[in-house]
């Protein structure tokens, strides 16, 4: 059995990363994600990889994008303001079919904002802000752990996909301190992972095959509406394999939560006083936020009277879970903004106070 460790979440997740084959970071300092790169440029040398604090998130973006064209694995990190700033870039990594993962620290906005931990870069990372039809896939971890579990899935599932991934977190996961076990460290060769090769990576061929091309620009509109289609099929088949989601007691609940990370932890405390009152409360996690798991609303009860939505943001969540509820039940909303916190009790209260709207 492997030892725990305590480790600092962000120092997690880049130490997961590292074991997961990721041998290329580049990155741009923004609070509440410097111990990421700071991490990075400890120990990146110490594995053979490359470590380039670049001039901008701009440039760091397309330093991961250049990267990964020659099949490695590549890595990225930043907050709120800097994933904005990279959004472009994204799109042009979907479009030409290129891996590489994201961490997204999320804080307070909108702009600038806070440095305190935040949930309104939901429509970000789930929407995004680059142009055309494209998604990026999206894990939400509700703990240092899951986040270290959930990095070598996001390393292959980016591979298997040739698409980007972001792990979104918030600013409390990031900084606060849990045990964990770690990963053990996977074979790499010439900064490879031998289990994923790349054929279609543009890394020297020595005549033992055709040269390969990567790019985005697709001038002919017949062209690009094939390739267009191509991809919608891949998100078709994403949505298929890659949903993932928890449920707890939502069969029987008068009212069932929905949250995702730090705030699933919350508003599972907040179960736990409602059920010592005598109300019954269950909780949809999605762990994907895309694909968002809208198959597990259909596993509500028939004696649920309304839909929760917790959340730290104005309520972004809120449409995908309008969707998965299908006009079933009514939806409400438990939330705080700006980097302000919600608390079991306070959860609680407006679960309680929502109940009463509907007549319970």
């Amino acid at each position: 059995m492997s030892e725990k460790v305590l480790m600092k979440g962000n120092e997690a997740f880049a130490c997961a990363a590292i074991r997961n084959g990721c041998r290329f970071y580049f990155g741009y300092p923004i609070t509440p994600q410097n111990e990421i790169p700071e991490y990075m440029a400890k120990e990146m040398e110490k594995v053979g990889g490359a470590f380039i604090q670049a001039e901008s998130e701009l440039a760091s973006v397309n330093m991961a994008y250049g990267a990964a064209c020659a099949g490695g694995r590549a890595l990225i990190s930043s907050s709120s303001p800097g994933i904005a700033l990279m959004q472009e870039a994204f799109s042009f990594a979907c479009s030409a079919q290129i891996p590489f993962v994201t961490i997204s620290v999320s804080r307070g906005g909108p702009g600038i904002g806070s440095i305190q931990p935040g949930q309104a870069d939901y429509y970000q990372a789930t929407r995004g802000g680059g142009n055309g039809d494209y998604h990026v896939i999206v894990y939400a971890p509700a703990s240092i752990q899951e986040a270290v579990d959930i990095m070598g899935k996001a390393f292959d599932v980016s591979d298997a996909y040739r698409n980007p991934v972001m792990v979104l977190v918030d600013g409390m996961i990031g900084q606060m301190m849990e045990p964990i076990v770690l990963p053990e460290m996977k074979k790499i060769e010439n900064n490879i992972c031998p289990e994923h090769i790349k054929p279609w990576a543009i890394s020297g061929h020595k005549n033992k095959r055709e040269r390969n091309r990567i790019q985005s620009l697709t001038l002919q509109p017949e062209v690009l509406e094939k390739k267009v289609e191509e991809l919608a099929e891949k998100y078709k088949k994403a949505k298929l394999e890659l949903t993932e989601y928890e449920t707890h007691d939502i069969n029987d609940a008068e009212i069932v939560f929905v949250a995702y990370g730090t705030t699933s932890r919350i508003a599972d405390e907040a179960r736990e006083i409602l059920a010592s009152e005598g109300i019954k409360v269950g909780l949809i996690r999605p762990i994907t936020l895309w694909p968002f798991p809208y198959k597990a609303f259909d596993e509500i009860g028939s004696k649920t009277k309304i839909v929760l939505s917790v959340e730290l943001s104005q309520g972004q969540m809120m449409d995908d879970v309008l969707i998965g509820v299908k006009g079933r039940w009514p939806v409400s909303l438990a939330k705080r903004v700006g980097g302000m916190w919600l608390t079991p009790p306070e959860v609680a209260e407006k679960a309680k106070a929502a109940l009463m709207e509907v007549g319970r």
